[in-house]
């Protein structure tokens, strides 16, 4: 059997749950590469897995990193993905990425296709499977007049003051605070502060939650073809207010202050004890909801679709929700690339997987190995 040797970036809690989800296939070979040694003596031994310790920012060892790669998994923090993703693309690999920067991966376009490189960005679970939803529908109605996704991942345990923990590096859980969300209404684009239109939400098995704006339609913006468009995030009641506290305090700026020890960002000291607070512990379980509805015209008839996602930590396997349903729409749309099921070259959004005849069914046949639920209900509107 031929070896498909894949390079994953990045070994945190997500990254960790891609190296091994991967592992598991016959005929993969996994290099999982970290500056954390911590992070990569806590991965398994397994013959299909090497590691390797080793800074991505210093020049060239991206290309060195990549050069033996049939496919490259970008995990690493937001902060640096950009460049990271740029670089790979540099070395001529074909990469799925769920760095979730904040700059605008189509700038990349013409370097992956001069390169002849499938670059998939975004492939989480939002941005991510919410996306190849909207490619999905998309393709089937005449008209989407409508987009709504509601999002996000919280403990199991609610524990004051903010009753959330985090599987992702704290500074970009605080990005989504402060970035000011995008969002389309009547085909304008609207933007207003994160943290803004808090809302009630009633969800099946989680009960009672707030929904605010944070900048997460991302590519949506462009390629949804609909005059309403907007994203979500779920928390706890009460989480939003705390978090706009923090951030008109100036608790989340990024310029430098002067203090008797010299200056310092604001956001150096706050992520660093928000990490403390928010970390994951081993006792800790988590869940991951999301809710996406789609109107529009289809066959002459208005009708709905409404998507519904529930997870919760895998007791067996010790993986919490979010690194499941982040790390495993990865390394699902992984395979479909490896096996030439997804390969037009470029940078992909997942929604363009999302219009392939069969890939959101794949998607889902993958999530059911995995034990995660995806229900859909279509219904008339009229």
């Amino acid at each position: 059997m031929n070896t498909s040797p894949i390079v994953v970036l990045g070994c945190g809690l997500v990254g960790s749950a891609i190296v091994k989800d991967l592992a598991l296939v016959e005929g993969h070979h996994v290099t999982a590469v970290d500056i954390a040694s911590q992070h990569l003596d806590a991965l398994p031994s397994h013959e299909r897995i090497t590691t390797v310790c080793a800074d991505v920012r210093q020049d060239g060892e991206v290309a060195r990193l990549v050069e033996n790669a049939k496919l490259v998994v970008c995990a690493v923090p937001g902060f640096m993905g950009f460049e990271t993703l740029g670089k790979i693309i540099d070395a001529g690999k074909s990469v799925v990425d769920i760095s979730f920067f904040p700059e605008d991966a189509m700038e990349l376009d013409e370097r992956a296709r001069s390169k002849g490189v499938t670059a998939v960005v975004d492939c989480g679970v939002a941005p991510g499977l919410c996306n190849i939803q909207a490619g999905w529908v998309q393709e089937r109605m005449d008209r989407v007049d409508s987009y709504l996704c509601y999002v996000g991942g919280l403990p199991t345990v609610r524990v004051k003051p903010f009753e959330y923990r985090a599987v992702f590096s704290p500074i970009d859980v605080i990005e989504e605070y402060t970035r000011p969300a995008r969002y389309v209404e009547h085909g304008q684009l609207i933007v207003r502060p994160a943290l803004t239109d808090i809302e009630p939400v009633d969800l099946p098995g989680v009960g009672t939650l707030e929904a605010f704006n944070t900048d997460g339609l991302r590519s949506l913006i462009h390629t949804l073809e609909a005059p309403f468009k907007k994203e979500k995030t779920l928390r706890y009641p009460g989480h939003a207010a705390l978090m706009r506290t923090f951030r008109d305090t100036g608790l989340f700026a990024d310029q430098p202050i002067p203090t008797a020890s010299g200056d310092v960002r604001p956001i150096d000291l706050t992520s660093r004890l928000l990490f403390d607070a928010w970390k994951m512990d081993a006792q800790d379980r988590d869940l991951t909801v999301m809710r996406v509805v789609m109107e529009g015209e289809e066959n002459g008839e208005a009708i709905g679709y409404t998507f519904d996602l529930l997870d919760h930590f895998d007791e067996m396997t010790g993986i919490h929700s979010m690194a499941r349903t982040t790390g495993y729409t990865c390394t699902i749309v992984s395979s479909l690339v490896l096996d030439g099921a997804f390969d037009r070259p470029g940078i992909n959004p997942p929604e363009y997987l999302g219009a392939v005849t069969g890939i959101y069914e794949s998607v889902l046949e993958g999530y059911a190995k995995r034990g995660i639920a995806v229900s859909m209900q279509r219904s008339s509107l009229d």
